[in-house]
């Protein structure tokens, strides 16, 4: 487990106090339920609680974020969207101070295109970054979702988020270096005990603001949106919204409180805010050198993610096969009915074959797309992600030798 740091309260005042938010929304036009009213609610909430920075996730409509800037814009003046992919990246900021620079980076691995049903590609998610003045000390506020784990015995996206985990914490780690004070903020969908958790916190430093391991975001048994199943798995829920920080040689950052601050039910309504909880962090801001931690050796779990990411391509390859197996199978068929049409006399057997025809060229061309151009996407994306990691992995072997 990686160390949770939590220092003892200061007597000397803060230099700065920093109130930030995060919660994944679940706004996803036309399928999320009640929608517009909990975006209502959630913009409210935010006004009523007095917040610094709040990161937002799943706010797939712009018409949603437009809605809660409206509302909130007296309080938090700043802000900004993060477009991405084809729907947006979901992810949203809005803050008290000024946003100075803003960035994002997209994955290279980010679901498939293919599994319509699940819609992460279509979101072209990646971390994202604001650049913020908070009385004169540079704070860098990222904000992540990362894919979703729609099962748990057969995690078919275990790769994607492994890397994305690592892109994560490469792009926190290359970037924070003329930052006084980091924090990334967001739904991570990894527990604390997960290998993702342990890559973003091990890589960069960054420290969990929680120190309540048993504390579920998501899934909870209080939450209107958590379905009985999940909770005969975990009874507790499961706490994959995190608020990590990290201090620099000029500010250590303090925990001054850690809470879930929204009610389990929007007032006076049935149903919750989100099906997540939102989680909030009062971090005190203090002129000093943040104390070093005990360096995490890391190498037992870049390993762990390197052969993943192994596996992946192994699966990839046979996966490739089977397409290849379609094509074949496909393509005999489609020739044969193009150059015979002794049987087309009759004209529902003429619409008919057609039709069937049709759906055999669609079937031929989606084969072809998942040999070549998905097959090379995703293995180049791997490969890109394994041998970074290899490098890592091979200066702590030096290192640690």
């Amino acid at each position: 487990m990686l160390p949770i740091n939590h220092d003892p309260v200061e007597v000397k005042p803060p230099d700065a106090e920093i109130r930030l938010l995060t919660l994944n929304c679940w706004g996803i036009p036309y399928i999320s339920k009640n929608r517009l009213e909990r975006m209502d609610a959630i913009a409210l909430k935010i006004i009523e609680q007095s917040y610094d920075v709040v990161c937002l996730q799943e706010i797939w409509s712009r018409s949603d974020y437009e809605r809660i800037m409206t509302k909130t814009k007296e309080k938090l003046p700043y802000s900004h969207y993060f477009y991405s992919g084809i729907h947006g990246s979901g992810i949203c900021i809005f803050s008290k101070y000024l946003i100075k620079d803003v960035m994002f980076h997209q994955w290279s691995l980010n679901g498939y295109v293919h599994k319509i049903h699940h819609g992460d590609w279509f979101g072209g998610k990646g971390i994202a970054l604001c650049k913020l003045d908070v009385k004169n000390i540079n704070v860098n506020v990222y904000v992540a979702h990362l894919h979703a784990e729609y099962s748990e015995t057969m995690d078919e996206y275990k790769s994607h988020r492994v890397l994305q985990a690592f892109d994560t914490a490469q792009f926190i780690r290359l970037t924070m270096d003329s930052a006084d004070v980091a924090l990334l903020g967001g739904d991570l969908n990894t527990e604390p005990s997960g290998l993702e958790y342990c890559l973003i916190c091990g890589l960069t430093g960054l420290v969990d603001s929680c120190n309540e391991h048993d504390l579920g975001t998501s899934e909870t048994p209080k939450n209107t949106y958590t379905c009985k199943k999940a909770l005969k798995k975990c009874p507790k829920g499961k706490r994959i919204d995190h608020i990590l920080y990290k201090g620099s040689k000029n500010y250590k950052v303090i925990v001054s409180d850690y809470n879930h601050p929204f009610p389990h039910k929007v007032p006076g309504k049935t149903f919750s805010y989100s099906d997540h909880d939102a989680v909030m962090v009062h971090l005190n801001v203090i002129k000093g050198s943040e104390d070093s931690l005990e360096e995490v050796d890391m190498r037992e779990s870049l390993q762990k993610a390197i052969a993943i990411g192994q596996d992946a391509l192994t699966l990839g390859k046979k996966q490739r096969l089977g397409y290849a197996v379609i094509v074949g199978t496909v393509l005999i068929p489609l020739l044969w009915s193009i150059t015979d049409d002794t049987l087309l006399s009759d004209l529902n057997i003429n619409i008919a074959f057609n039709l069937f025809r049709c759906f055999m060229v669609i079937l031929l061309f989606y084969a072809v797309f998942m040999i070549t151009m998905w097959y090379n996407l995703e293995k180049n994306a791997l490969k890109a992600g394994i041998s970074a990691m290899e490098i890592i992995l091979y200066n702590l072997n030096r290192k640690f030798a």
